[in-house]
């Protein structure tokens, strides 16, 4: 069952010109799997669960998903036969749509044979029932879902004998229709779980290819197939047989509906949790817990569970998809059939975070201008939860100076500041009551001698301090920038620009003094220059018209010379060449 081939690309990634330093991945990823490096935010791979959330919560959907539709349609193109392992979260995602017309439309793609994956989760919960009964007074973590999975296996390792050695629905699904059609088959999943991905990738001799319900409705597109104008026959069926109380898998307890043979008093037996927040909350100190009998623990990373998957339609709310499913779905016993092994062993593959002590990450702090606890405001901007978490990012080389925001914003303010107070001019800024909220010394210089720093004149009101306050109000009132205006002042004459910062509301003015030596240096220089041009232009306008003929004008001159020149000129020239 060799993987198909396809160029790698990790199972989610970012596309580069689209990232837009919002920080939104980092915020919302659960495990901070997010490294920034020159303003982009990419996944660290060994480090990610493949939750999905950077996906769903990405603004400007840079974070992308593999597309393996093409590994799918090579496939198809193979000679091997290809199942589908369909997701019984297939009835909220095409509403109205009945099971046939869509087993239909997967065969005319190509597809040898449909079967729902809820067969391999009755599998799990047959096995499920197994544990509970010879493993007494413990408690147990489920394995249904991957990203749960993964992130026992790498942030709670300390959970990890609680997890069920039981392997996926999806997984123990593949070992059925193996056992089912040969083992020859080959098998595509098709769901709202990104995480199904790396499954496939970790077994390959089970699960060839992964798509989402996103890849097969834009297939269909392609392929102009319309699922409501399907007509079905009797052959038109799920292989080998119909899921029945399996297909409640995707809502939140569906698999403790599942589980039958259970004390009467089952809700203490059997608990549900969804979103990896609650999970991290209801496992906190597992191995401490005193029980009078076996307890299991469905949990799955998705809020809602496997309905509300990365890649489930939001069509509907959750509660109408949950519906949906609880209508399709039937719990009457099952009839006889196929039992496979489904027992899995999962390894512990601890992420290794570097500490550092409290001096490093005050020196990180430091440098994002936070000298004191009073400076770390926890403001969530930068995504992480805390200043101290982002110095640790920094430290880890997972995060930027830049994106904290109140340093950003500090650092532009002091460039901004810096080339205020150098300009050459007398520069203003007034808010729309024409207050002062910044200026500079030149400006002190210029209509407050007697002020000994710009500071000073903050929040005072322009008018007595400059002629033509005017100016000022026309530009607050209309918006329109006025430039290169002279006005007298004393004994001098200013050229003034006054210009919008922010639309009605705060305007700046430039000032120069065009009396002053220096000024007049600048404008006869300036003057000089413009001349220049012209007369660079006139001359280029003169070239281009006499452009053409100026190679046969001098062919003719150098003739009209050379005919009126004695034959022994060059000869007779000192230093004359023969």
């Amino acid at each position: 069952m060799g993987q198909h081939d396809t160029v790698h690309r990790d199972a989610i990634y970012t596309e580069p010109r689209e990232c837009q330093d919002c920080h939104k991945c980092i915020r919302e990823c659960p495990v901070k799997a997010i490294r920034v490096q020159d303003t982009v935010a990419r996944v660290v791979p060994e480090q990610c669960i493949m939750c999905g959330n950077c996906v769903l919560a990405c603004p400007r959907n840079a974070k992308q998903v593999r597309d393996d539709l093409p590994a799918a349609q090579q496939l198809l193109t193979s000679g091997r036969r290809v199942v589908v392992s369909l997701a019984p979260s297939f009835v909220s995602q095409f509403p109205g749509i009945r099971p046939a017309q869509l087993i239909q439309a997967l065969k005319r793609l190509g597809f040898y044979a449909v079967s729902e994956t809820a067969l391999g989760a009755q599998q799990v919960s047959a096995s499920v029932r197994t544990l509970m009964n010879s493993e007494p007074k413990q408690a147990w973590i489920s394995s249904a879902c991957p990203v749960v999975v993964d992130y026992i296996s790498k942030y709670k390792p300390d959970c990890l004998p609680h997890l069920s050695a039981i392997l996926s629905p999806l997984l123990s699904h593949c070992k059925l229709l193996r056992a089912h059609f040969g083992e020859d088959v080959a098998i595509v999943f098709i769901g709202p779980c990104i995480a199904k991905k790396k499954e496939a990738e970790q077994h390959p001799e089970l699960l060839d290819v992964v798509l989402t319900f996103e890849d097969l409705e834009h297939w269909l597109n392609e392929e102009g197939i319309a699922l409501d104008a399907l007509l079905t026959t009797a052959a038109d069926c799920f292989e080998p047989a119909a899921a029945q109380e399996g297909a409640l898998y995707p809502i939140e307890g569906g698999m403790g509906r599942g589980i039958v043979g259970l004390s009467k008093d089952a809700d203490a037996r059997f608990m549900s949790f969804s979103g990896l927040a609650n999970i991290e909350q209801a496992i906190a100190g597992i191995d401490a817990w005193k029980l009078d009998e076996s307890l299991f623990l469905e949990m799955t990373a998705c809020a809602g569970s496997c309905v509300n998957g990365p890649k489930a339609r939001r069509n509907a709310s959750v509660a109408q998809r949950r519906y949906n499913i609880v209508s399709y779905a039937s719990t009457a016993e099952n009839p006889e059939e196929a039992s496979v092994r489904t027992t899995q062993t999962y390894a512990p593959r601890p992420i290794t975070q570097d500490e550092y002590t409290e001096m490093q990450l005050k020196e990180a702090l430091r440098t994002v201008g936070k000298y004191t606890s009073e400076d770390e405001l926890n403001c969530g901007g930068c995504g992480y939860d805390s200043c101290r978490e982002f110095a640790h990012a920094l430290m880890a080389a997972k995060a930027e100076r830049m994106m904290c925001a109140t340093y950003t914003r500090k650092l532009a303010q002091k460039k901004a500041n810096a080339l205020l107070q150098r300009m050459p001019s007398a520069v203003v800024i007034v808010n729309d009551q024409l207050k002062i909220i910044e200026c500079n010394a030149n400006f002190l210089r210029l209509f407050a001698e007697d002020v000994e720093s710009p500071a000073q004149l903050e929040g005072m009101a322009l008018t007595g301090l400059i002629p033509s306050v005017s100016l000022f109000r026309r530009v607050l009132e209309s918006g329109e920038d006025i430039v290169g205006h002279d006005v007298r002042f004393e004994r001098s004459i200013l050229n003034a620009s006054i210009f919008t910062i922010e639309p009605h509301s705060v305007v700046g003015g430039i000032f120069q003094d065009i009396t002053e030596p220096a000024f007049q240096k600048e404008q006869i220089i300036e003057r000089a220059r413009e001349v220049i041009q012209k007369n660079l232009k006139t001359v280029q306008q003169i070239a281009y018209l006499l452009g053409e003929n100026a190679a046969d004008s001098e062919i003719i001159l150098n003739s009209i010379v050379k005919s009126f020149s004695p034959e022994d000129a060059d000869e007779d020239a000192p230093g004359g060449q023969h």
